[in-house]
């Protein structure tokens, strides 16, 4: 029973010493747990200010609560919840934006409008969650992943 753990210790500390501790392999240097920060960058405009039309009806969600970056064999799983003004929001996706020179991935935490009014209810009654896959070679050049809504964002760094 002691030669596999004395085996362990062993091969933990080459790993150490070859850089392993430093390195983007090692666990303990994924994302930290996320904090709330402003909002990271404003819709994009035309040359008049406009805002640029895509093809997504969607909105921002009022405000993103919480988000994890969770890592996986592949790569990781970026999970958000948001908090729509009301109930019946739907159709949620974290929609990237190119990452910036810096390596801040920016994921905008879009939802659709109910198409009748609904009651605005409870909080936890109105949460929408939404994830984003990325793999290990999209994670190689991102230092912090951002989840932006309408009044607020969340970041997590390595």
């Amino acid at each position: 029973m002691r030669l596999p753990l004395t085996l362990a210790l062993i091969a933990v500390t080459g790993l150490t010493a070859c850089g392993f501790g430093q390195s983007r392999l090692n666990p303990l240097n994924w994302f930290g747990r996320s904090k709330e920060v402003p909002v990271a960058s404003a819709p994009a405009t035309t040359t008049n200010g406009t805002p640029v039309k895509d093809e997504d009806d969607r909105q921002l969600v009022q405000s993103v609560t919480s988000m994890t970056v969770e890592p996986n064999p592949g790569g990781a799983i970026i999970t958000a919840t948001g908090l729509p003004p009301t109930q019946g929001w739907w159709k949620a996706e974290l929609v990237a934006l190119p990452v910036d020179d810096k390596g801040v991935l920016v994921l905008e935490f879009r939802v659709a409008q109910p198409p009748k009014p609904w009651p605005a209810g409870t909080e936890w009654s109105r949460e929408i969650t939404a994830g984003y896959s990325l793999s290990n070679i999209k994670l190689q050049n991102i230092s912090e992943i951002v989840v932006q809504g309408a009044t607020n964002a969340r970041a997590s760094r390595r």
